[in-house]
């Protein structure tokens, strides 16, 4: 398949509670430097006039309107946690200009939204106003979307299987802590890989820095962009200053390209 040149638009790079967190009053909580402000976290994925979401996270609204997105072709999942599901009620003005908004995840993903949003998903006397979904099951086959592979990658966030998703040369996994070497063979020959990297100290559902950079060392892609980032890991000035030549730190608003 022809090589695609994909953009990847960090929606947000923060933790389940964003940073700053609530009700803390840690150093970096305190920064006055924007990169150290992270939503919850999201990607956009680019290519052509086309634009899917990885994960659709309670700053969703603002996310969208900050990065000014006109159009969106169709949602991917990683999990059902509520700091990557709970903006599924905003996508109605999508809904609104291209129909049913095409959704992907596996079927226990799917379970837990049809329960969260039964009227978005009841099939008789729907609510007028409610968002509309198209719903897609998947597991680890890929697919072809708009003439672009797209490789579901299963990785654990704890004992949870949860999945991130390469498209074409790039690849998202977050909220992870261990991959099979099954699914590392998915891996090999990125141009950009972004993985999750909590916090300095070890975590048990979540890479910690040290178990990121070593994650990326052995996947060896051209570059790597840590995401899903706590007040916990620095400030990200401090921290970019550490990190290896083809690694860096993500930020909201952050757009690279492989």
């Amino acid at each position: 398949m022809k090589k695609i040149t994909v953009k990847i638009t960090f929606l947000g790079t923060g933790t389940s509670q964003g940073v700053p967190m609530l009700l803390s009053d840690e150093p970096v909580n305190l920064s006055k430097n924007n990169k150290d402000k992270r939503l919850r976290s999201s990607v956009l994925i680019s290519w052509g006039t086309v634009n899917y979401l990885i994960d659709c996270g309670p700053d969703f609204r603002y996310q969208m309107l900050r990065a000014d997105v006109k159009r969106l072709d169709g949602i991917f999942f990683s999990h059902e946690h509520s700091d990557h599901i709970a903006g599924l009620d905003d996508i109605r003005p999508f809904c609104y200009q291209i129909g049913p908004m095409p959704i992907y995840a596996q079927q226990r993903v799917m379970t837990a939204l049809e329960k969260r949003y039964d009227y978005i998903f009841e099939k008789e006397n729907r609510y007028p106003g409610a968002a509309q979904v198209l719903e897609h099951i998947i597991d680890t086959s890929s697919l072809i979307l708009n003439g672009m592979q797209i490789v579901p990658i299963a990785v654990q966030h704890g004992n949870l299987d949860i999945r991130g998703y390469r498209f074409g040369d790039v690849a998202y996994l977050t909220d992870v802590k261990n991959v099979a070497e099954t699914e590392i063979e998915k891996l090999k020959k990125l141009d950009v890989l972004v993985v999750s990297a909590l916090r300095i100290d070890p975590h048990p559902t979540h890479f910690n820095l040290e178990e990121a950079l070593a994650f990326i060392a052995k996947i060896q892609p051209q570059k790597a962009y840590l995401t899903h980032i706590s007040h916990r890991l620095g400030f990200h000035d401090e921290v970019s200053k550490q990190l290896p030549s083809n690694v860096f730190l993500s930020y909201d608003g952050l757009e690279v390209s492989n």
